[in-house]
């Protein structure tokens, strides 16, 4: 089965707004870092960011990530963007965030049903999403994500693992995340 990573990135100078009003310092290198080791620990994977920001093409370019620009304006809209781009070459997709404390161990997942739901540390986000292509899944990223998500398999008829567990459940959002 051919799988294929999506590390969806805002610009970097925009991104982690919560942390930018909770008064962290130089967020934006913070940012880079946190998407850097993300890519890196998705060596050896066919990875893909999806992104309207020209900073972080050259980003991801310069790892010899591909990168498919979206114009979306959302989240949601740029992994259904990137979903739509992929599903005529891969049978799975795994969309990753790019703000993983600790994303080691990314490139040897293999998840063993149809639709795999890493959450965040409070069991409410998603941080990981495993799902097949060719479907029409509709993505949402944002408040319960990951129960709205497990909702969207069961009505393609899937099979769900929700992972509360794992080390990828820690992102960096808040300045408590930290």
């Amino acid at each position: 089965m051919s799988l294929a990573v999506v590390v969806p990135l805002r610009d970097f100078s925009l991104a982690k707004v919560r942390l930018r009003s909770g008064g962290v310092e130089d967020v934006t290198t913070l940012a880079r870092d946190l998407a850097a080791n993300v890519l890196q620990a998705c060596d050896g994977l066919d990875t893909f960011v999806v992104t309207e920001s020209d900073d972080v093409d050259d980003f991801a370019s310069e790892r010899g990530i591909d990168v498919l620009r979206s114009d979306a304006s959302s989240l949601n809209g740029a992994v259904h963007f990137a979903y739509r781009r992929l599903s005529q070459d891969y049978d799975q997709l795994m969309i990753v965030h790019g703000d993983l404390k600790f994303p080691d161990g990314l490139n040897h997942f293999a998840p063993a049903v149809d639709v795999t739901i890493v959450t965040d540390d409070r069991g409410d986000g998603t941080n990981v999403l495993v799902i097949p292509t060719g479907r029409d899944f509709h993505f949402a990223y944002g408040k319960s994500s990951a129960r709205r998500h497990a909702h969207e398999a069961a009505r393609l008829g899937l099979t769900v693992s929700l992972v509360r567990d794992s080390p990828w459940r820690f992102d960096v959002d808040e300045v408590a995340d930290l």
